[in-house]
C-alpha cells in the first residue's frame, strides 16, 4: 500500500510559477512650440459706390399709382443713362403696390389710397460721380435715396496685402517672446487665417427729397473716404 501512494505522488507534475514581464514604451518628447496671433489692415480709397434711388407715388386707385410711378421712373432712368450709366449698371431690386388705409370716427379702417414704390440700384465705378447721379435722379422724379454704400472693385488684392502684413507681425511678435525667454524660434508647425471676411461696404445714413425742394444750385456733396480690410492668422512656431 505504500509503494502505491508513492508512485502516485510521482505521478503528479510540478506547477511551474508564472513569469510576469512588463513592457514599458517610452512616450517621445513633444516638440515645444509658441503660439502668436495677429491682426493687421490696409486702407484703400473707395473705387465704387452704390446708390439706391426710389420713386413713391400715390393714387386714388391702384392702378392709377402704378402709372403714375412708372412715368416717373421711366423718367429717372432716363436721366441717369443720359450721364453715360450703362443699364447694366442700373437694375430694380425692389417693387410694391400697397393699400393706404385711414380710419374715421371708429369705424373699419378704409382704402383710402394706394402708394407705388419702385426702387433701383445704380453701380458707380467712380465716387465723383455719386453727387451728380443723386442730383439728376432727384431732377428727374426719384424722392427717396435708400441707401448709399461704398466699396472696393479688386478686394482680393487689399485682403492679401492685410494678410502678409498679419504674418510678419506675428513673426516679429514670435521672435520677441522667444528671445525674452532665452529660446530660438524655429519654423511655423501650423498656419490658421480667418475665413475670407472683407470689408462690408459703407452705408450712408438713408433720408428722403422731395425733387421741388432742391436747390439746383447746389451740387449734393459726397466723399468716399477710406475703408479698411483686414486679415488674422494664428501661426503655431516650434521653439529650441
Amino acid at each position: 500500500m505504500k509503494k502505491l501512494v508513492f508512485a502516485m505522488l510521482l505521478a503528479v507534475p510540478a506547477v511551474a510559477a508564472p513569469l510576469s514581464v512588463t513592457a514599458q514604451t517610452v512616450a517621445p518628447e513633444q516638440p515645444r512650440t509658441l503660439t502668436i496671433s495677429a491682426t493687421a489692415t490696409v486702407e484703400r480709397a473707395p473705387d465704387q459706390a452704390v446708390v439706391m434711388l426710389a420713386v413713391e407715388s400715390e393714387g386714388a386707385t391702384a392702378k392709377a399709382a402704378a402709372a403714375s410711378n412708372a412715368t416717373k421712373m421711366d423718367r429717372v432712368v432716363a436721366a441717369l443713362k443720359a450721364l453715360g450709366i450703362p443699364a447694366t449698371s442700373i437694375r430694380t431690386v425692389s417693387y410694391q403696390l400697397q393699400p393706404q388705409y385711414a380710419q374715421e370716427n371708429n369705424r373699419e379702417p378704409r382704402i383710402a389710397s394706394y402708394r407705388a414704390i419702385n426702387e433701383v440700384q445704380v453701380v458707380l465705378d467712380m465716387i465723383d460721380r455719386v453727387g451728380p447721379t443723386i442730383d439728376a435722379a432727384l431732377g428727374a422724379g426719384a424722392n427717396r435715396v435708400a441707401n448709399l454704400s461704398f466699396g472696393l472693385k479688386d478686394q482680393a488684392s487689399a485682403r492679401l496685402e492685410a494678410l502678409q502684413k498679419a504674418i510678419e507681425k506675428a513673426k516679429r511678435e514670435a521672435e520677441v517672446v522667444a528671445r525674452a525667454a532665452g529660446q530660438t524660434l524655429g519654423v511655423p508647425q501650423s498656419i490658421h487665417v480667418d475665413g475670407y471676411s472683407p470689408a462690408p461696404p459703407r452705408p450712408m445714413p438713408m433720408y428722403r427729397v422731395e425733387a421741388a425742394m432742391m436747390d439746383k444750385s447746389a451740387p449734393t456733396p459726397v466723399e468716399g473716404g477710406t475703408l479698411e480690410v483686414g486679415a488674422s492668422v494664428n501661426i503655431v512656431y516650434r521653439i529650441q
